[in-house]
């Protein structure tokens, strides 16, 4: 089990409760709530050497509101929220004493290995929103045997830290502790949590530490001390606090800060019982600019990522972190012993953009075989694993991009052959090359589009595209590798055996280092229809395990001496015939 997080917040005593807080600059802190009916000046807090203020009080009961009173330096009095609330009443409202009463129904949950996980990325805004109303996650969990179903093992949640607004992708945390209580507070996470390990499903929460906010943000200026009229005691106040969203980056550099961010990290591991976390947009936490070109490297931001990945290692080794780098450095998932951050797997770009431009070719001419070779076999770190592969994510379908079959087929998916063909081209990529694969809300049934976070998933879809849904199930079942037939593709290992960029057909053998174990993808990414093609270094005693043809799944093909009939944008998948019954 992970460690208790450590630090100032509200800690429940014998009779009452505890609060502190960090202002190292106030003047005075007092605090006032409903135990004091909002009376002010409210309970004096005593400060501390570390800067910390602590006061102590009897009346305070779970559920209670409350506020600190800051008196800054000038005297001036302002009411703040407790930046370490686990309960908010909302972005603007107060805080709310939390008393962690959850009776957990799976308490030592455990996360299949790492090269069996199939991650799903999922919003709960609009994942399940039910009669027009907002999602929760109570809603998600009506949807979680769905996912069960398909096959998923791993889920992540776009950010669920308290936002401004109650409808928002997440990545504006105004109360970095607090769970959005729009979505159901810190208990519906709990209950979504559990709900997903009953199911034999690990959660991953999606955290940002590269900036905070930038609206609804009352850590901003919080003991009223800043410079150049910036953000205060949690930010750097010179040119590092610029990022895209305001000038709002944490002072890495303040150990009071890097225990603030150290300790949500190991809040969401240890108090949520999550497995994993994947920090936002890396690149503005290692620089100022994001461009990494080592010119405005920010060096403290690269000993806090350090610190959390290896107290997490350290704590709770089950856990995994993942980074939204994208910069493609061995570095980020190099182990911290040997100077790297120390991050389990990155989202690779070396293969999500590549991929995405070889398949939304309008001109088969245009399509190179040779790219999807560097997508299928780039690794980092020396690892297979430590890459999260996907075509699909929550950047990759909005900020004027679309869902790739929308991006084939605009205002058409539904009724486009090459949305179709493509849109499985793409999903058997992802589910057969070497490491984590991910897919995101609803492109197991072709959902249209691009991502909007008032925009319902259309669950309607998994009866109106049943097949299209049938077929991304078996290639998930497939990617488990639960048997000798299909081991392979939970290997690390990726040969390609046939390469015809005159046709476009691309076959890639993926083995687990077994003999006998491995498994072959034989596709064809063009719109023709190729009579008597010679497929190269087939297993000897060829056996399908799925095949994909005009819009239909199917494990019947007929090879005779290497020879197939391939339709256009057709998948074979194969293994030895002597594995069929393993």
């Amino acid at each position: 089990m992970c460690e208790n997080p450590i630090g100032p917040g509200v800690v429940k005593t014998q009779n009452g409760y505890r609060f502190s807080v960090w202002a190292p600059n106030a003047k005075s802190v007092s605090l006032t709530g409903d135990f004091n009916d909002w009376n002010r000046p409210g309970i004096s807090m005593r400060r501390q050497d570390n800067g910390v203020w602590c006061c102590e009080t009897d009346d305070a009961k779970g559920g209670h509101e409350y506020k600190y009173e800051i008196t800054n330096a000038q005297g001036d009095c302002v009411l703040k929220n407790d930046p370490r609330a686990r309960l908010m009443t909302n972005s603007v409202g107060n805080s709310v004493i939390y008393d962690d009463c959850f009776k957990w129904e799976v308490e030592d949950f455990k996360p299949v290995p790492i090269h069996q996980r199939i991650i799903y990325e999922l919003h709960i805004g609009t994942f399940h929103r039910k009669n027009g109303e907002q999602g929760t996650f109570d809603t998600a969990i009506e949807k979680l045997d769905s996912l069960a179903s398909l096959g998923i093992n791993m889920i992540e949640l776009m950010p669920v830290n308290e936002f401004a607004g109650d409808i928002s992708w997440g990545y504006n945390p105004a109360c970095p502790f607090a769970v959005e209580e729009a979505y159901g507070g810190p208990d519906g996470l709990k209950r979504f949590i559990d709900a997903a390990h009953k199911l034999g499903i690990g959660v991953i929460m999606d955290v940002v530490y590269n900036h905070f906010g930038p609206s609804d943000l009352d850590i901003w200026q919080f003991d009223g001390w800043s410079e150049n009229d910036k953000g205060g005691i949690y930010f750097y106040n010179d040119e590092r606090s610029s990022t895209p969203w305001g000038d709002t980056r944490p002072d890495y550099g303040r150990q009071e800060v890097r225990d603030y961010i150290t300790d949500n990290a190991m809040m969401w591991l240890q108090e949520f019982k999550a497995d994993g976390l994947r920090m936002d947009m890396v690149p503005f936490m290692r620089t100022i600019s994001g461009a990494d070109s080592g010119e405005d490297d920010i060096p403290e931001a690269y000993e806090l990522i350090k610190g959390i990945n290896g107290r997490i290692q350290q704590a709770c080794a089950e856990k995994m972190t993942i980074a939204e780098d994208l910069h493609q450095h061995d570095y980020i998932t190099n182990l911290v012993d040997e100077g790297g951050c120390g991050y389990t797997a990155q989202w690779d770009a070396a293969f999500v953009h590549p991929v995405r431009e070889v398949l939304t070719q309008s001109n088969d001419e245009n399509v190179n075989l040779d790219v999807l070779v560097s997508a299928l076999c780039k690794q980092y770190s020396g690892n297979a694993f430590s890459r999260v592969v996907y075509t699909e994510s929550h950047d990759e379908v909005a900020n004027g991009k679309a869902r790739l079959v929308e991006e084939i087929a605009p205002g058409n998916v539904d009724d486009d052959y090459f949305a179709r063909q493509k849109g499985m081209l793409a999903a058997t990529l992802v589910l057969t090359s070497a490491g984590i694969p991910m897919l995101f809300q609803g492109q197991e049934f072709k959902e249209t589009g691009w991502f909007n976070d008032t925009k319902d998933l259309d669950w309607s879809r998994q009866e109106s595209f049943g097949e299209y849904l049938k077929a991304i199930s078996r290639l998930v079942q497939l990617r488990k590798g639960e048997s000798k037939a299909t081991s392979g593709l939970t290997g690390s290992r990726t040969d390609i055996v046939h390469c015809d960029n005159e046709n476009k057909v691309l076959g890639y053998r993926r083995s687990n280092g077994i003999e006998n174990e491995s498994v072959w993808i034989y596709l064809h990414v063009a719109n023709d229809e190729l009579d008597n093609y010679q497929l190269s270094n087939l297993p000897a005693e060829p056996y399908s395990l799925f095949a994909w043809a005009d819009g239909v799944s199917t494990q019947s093909i007929e090879i005779n001496n290497g020879n197939v009939k391939l339709p256009p944008f057709g998948i074979f998948i194969l293994t030895e015939r002597s594995n069929k019954d393993s």
